[in-house]
């Protein structure tokens, strides 16, 4: 009966001592665990402010200026158009689209038939003097410009005359966008190569 209850009262206080080791180990894997996740929580929570605070530093620091301080913080600086050489007046293209090659050759072709008109005129001039007979020894269809017996500083005056005042009727025409332009250059070329033709026929 004695060696029954030791043997039993031996494998009861074993048992309580594996039982009591069970709970203190389970105890201690209980706290191990609550540490390591409180560990883990405390990492996250400090790695999260880390990252907030940077953040707001970064966002702090790369936030643009206000467009009122950046005005007032910048000079009023005038900048001067640059003058393109390229550019030309009203008056001055008007001109050009005036005076143009086709004005030019008609302007030409009138103020040399003009003086072509004068210089073969002196002919009969010449004729005069000469005292030949059978020639045109004074001017006749002329004569009240250039006289019964033209002088060379006459005969040039007039041709002169005829040939400005031609050029400036066609400018004027022109460019007040006249279809007619082209007449007065035509016709004072037209009457000169008469005379001159007229003058080379007779009085040559």
């Amino acid at each position: 009966m004695v060696r029954f209850s030791s043997g039993r009262y031996s494998r009861t206080m074993h048992y309580l001592n594996q039982s009591t080791r069970c709970q203190q180990f389970e105890g201690s894997i209980t706290s191990a665990c609550r540490v390591t996740k409180g560990n883990v929580l405390m990492k996250i929570l400090s790695c999260a402010f880390v990252l907030l605070l940077l953040t707001g530093t970064s966002l702090a620091g790369g936030l643009p200026e206000a467009p009122s301080s950046v005005i007032a913080a910048t000079p009023a600086i005038e900048v001067a158009a640059p003058v393109s050489s390229s550019r030309v007046s009203p008056t001055l293209r008007a001109e050009s689209n005036v005076v143009d090659k086709k004005f030019l050759a008609l302007a030409i072709v009138s103020t040399g038939s003009t003086f072509s008109d004068s210089y073969t005129t002196l002919f009969a001039r010449e004729n005069w003097l000469a005292g030949r007979k059978g020639v045109c020894n004074a001017e006749v269809q002329s004569a009240y410009l250039y006289g019964t017996h033209p002088t060379v500083g006459r005969a040039y005056a007039v041709a002169s005359v005829k040939s400005v005042g031609s050029v400036a009727a066609s400018y004027y025409l022109r460019r007040h966008h006249s279809k007619l332009w082209s007449v007065p250059l035509l016709a004072n070329s037209m009457i000169s190569l008469e005379g001159t033709t007229q003058n080379m026929i007779m009085c040559n």
